[in-house]
């Protein structure tokens, strides 16, 4: 959950969802910043900002609830948390905190240009996909990643002269190929079964999403061919190509219906529909209601 302090609104809000910017009040080391979620809270309510307010992020946030529970909204799945929890929240991703102060852990903040290049952790980094939230409870994984962040906390805490990034960038990487260790918590595919195939179609589908729904335009754009992301699609999600370039288009279009007072058919047009009504056949077919019955539902959620 971002800060008040940690992060400026930007003025250019994308889709008219508040986006807030990596932007530490003291920025000991460029790209991350490490604290306590009851200090983040007290930040926010200090400077008469809201906790629990609707918004994305341009970078990467790491929770690990320590004590207390509370719940954290991540794009319309709300996650129960409490200690041993975790949330990983990616760039883009809308999300937000219910019942804020209730609980605490450790709250680190880093820029996808954070992580050493040379590491795998840097490959995860750019996945801008994945899961937002493990369970851990008391499992052996808790007390590994609680003693890497303990570790990270006195690294940070240093005097600031002192504190080495370099330390900082390798023990977060070291965080980071932990939790890529953990079991899928939706129980779903690997994501890395597609390959270096699935993981520049993922890049390219961020990109192009609202430009086009075609199979064929990726894999011309990528130098593949569709059979090819059908098989990285498959093997990574257990979905066709067509059906995860669809999956995203109706993943932002619910962004905006629940977040905005975007006309329909402003959100069609910025989604590359020509029509609105053909928006409204594609809608109805992913999210099974009609656009204007979605957004009355989860208006304000």
């Amino acid at each position: 959950m971002p800060t008040a302090d940690s992060e400026g609104a930007d003025p250019s809000q994308r889709g008219a969802i508040p986006r807030l910017d990596f932007n530490p009040p003291r920025e000991r080391v460029p790209g991350f910043e490490i604290v306590d979620l009851a200090t983040l809270h007290e930040r926010r309510r200090s400077r008469g900002s809201r906790a629990d307010l609707v918004h994305r992020v341009d970078f990467h946030t790491l929770t690990l609830i320590t004590e207390g529970s509370t719940e954290h909204a991540v794009d319309f799945v709300t996650y129960p948390c409490r200690p041993g929890t975790l949330l990983w929240i990616r760039p883009g991703q809308v999300q937000r905190f219910a019942r804020p102060g209730t609980a605490d852990g450790t709250h680190l903040l880093f820029t996808p240009a954070f992580p050493p290049h040379s590491s795998s952790a840097d490959r995860l980094v750019k996945e801008w996909y994945g899961p937002a939230c493990w369970q851990l409870g008391a499992r052996p994984e808790y007390a590994v990643l609680s003693t890497l962040l303990g570790q990270m906390r006195a690294e940070y805490g240093r005097p600031e002269e002192a504190v080495s990034a370099e330390i900082l960038q390798l023990l977060l990487a070291t965080v980071l190929l932990q939790i890529d260790r953990l079991p899928r918590p939706d129980g779903r595919g690997d994501p890395h079964a597609g390959g270096e195939v699935y993981v520049r179609f993922r890049a390219e589908l961020e990109r192009g999403y609202a430009t086009t729904r075609r199979a064929a335009d990726y894999a011309h754009r990528l130098g593949y061919t569709v059979k090819t992301l059908t098989r990285a699609c498959a093997a990574a999600t257990g979905q066709p190509v067509k059906h995860v370039i669809d999956g995203r288009v109706a993943l932002e279009a619910q962004r905006l219906l629940a977040h905005t007072d975007e006309p329909v058919a402003t959100i069609a047009r910025r989604l590359g529909f020509q029509e609105p009504t053909n928006f409204g056949k594609f809608f109805t077919r992913h999210a099974g209601v009609t656009p204007g019955a979605f957004r009355q539902t989860h208006k304000g959620g």
